[in-house]
């Protein structure tokens, strides 16, 4: 496999990191996955607009990210990837330093990116998934794309052993997010998802999603959905850049609408397709 690795295109069994990247030390970098129709971006400026954002609020300069964009085409080609789905990570950390909580001084940023194959989830876009709902103990600033993510990777371990495909984070009573994405609830009719804030990553998909809502004539509420109310859903989805827009049949031990996908989560995902397919949103 060919990846990217400050500024050369090499083999990935050639990437040697040192063991004093902040990176490793202190998960002081951030990270974007960009995903990929045929070889075409997805959303490539928003995603390195955010990617921009998150190393400004790191405070982690590398200048201009025009050059970097060019990264997850040119891997896709390298690694003859252009004829289905893929992915393409990219992680950016403060580089290498001696063991020191405060900023080191002058130090070059390491930047790294693979992209890999991606088997689209159809059955459970078709049947919907399960969730579970786990305490929110993340930091306060969920809306920087930090490489730090052991809290999302300890609640989504306790999905697997649940059975359940995610969990939501549930912090005041409010479900926030998912491990690696993004939630909604249809309530009466309406799309209830939680505002931007501090306490959730601003997903592309989600905001995808919200930008499709009018010409389908979807009623859209940005507020928090309590936990205890979610019963009362009539429908339930996830949004992410690998899950697109996956309906959620049952969480907790709870059956949502009927225990299938309901019809605002289906046209939904149609219109998704459909702007996927119109080789427009690159």
């Amino acid at each position: 496999m060919i990846v990217y690795h400050n500024g050369h295109y090499v083999d990935k069994e050639s990437v040697c990191i040192s063991p004093e990247d902040r990176g490793f030390n202190f998960a002081d970098g951030v990270y974007e996955v960009v995903r990929c129709y045929k070889g075409v971006p997805f959303r490539l400026q928003e995603h390195f607009k955010r990617l921009g954002r998150s190393l400004r609020e790191l405070r982690l300069d590398i200048g201009p990210l025009d050059a970097l964009q060019t990264i997850p085409s040119e891997l896709i080609q390298r690694n003859h990837l252009s004829k289905g789905d893929a992915s393409v990570y990219v992680q950016v950390s403060r580089g290498v330093a001696p063991r020191s909580h405060p900023f080191p001084q002058a130090t070059e940023p390491t930047i790294y990116a693979a992209a890999a194959p991606l088997e689209p989830p159809i059955d459970k876009w078709r049947n919907g998934i399960k969730v579970i709902c786990v305490p929110d103990i993340r930091w306060a600033r969920c809306d920087i794309k930090t490489t730090s993510l052991m809290a999302n990777v300890l609640a989504n371990q306790q999905a697997v052993e649940a059975g359940a495909d995610e969990a939501l984070f549930v912090r005041d009573g409010a479900v926030t997010e998912g491990t690696l994405s993004n939630f909604g609830a249809v309530f009466d009719g309406q799309l209830w998802t939680y505002p931007e804030s501090n306490y959730i990553l601003p997903g592309i998909t989600r905001q995808v999603v919200l930008d499709l809502c009018p010409n389908l004539q979807i009623p859209v509420r940005t507020r928090p959905i309590m936990a205890d109310r979610l019963c009362a859903a009539s429908e339930a989805l996830v949004m992410g850049t690998t899950k697109e827009v996956t309906p959620v049949v049952k969480i907790n031990n709870d059956m949502i609408g009927n225990g299938k996908p309901g019809p605002l989560t289906k046209k939904l995902q149609q219109a998704f397709r459909d702007l996927i397919e119109s080789r427009r949103p690159v």
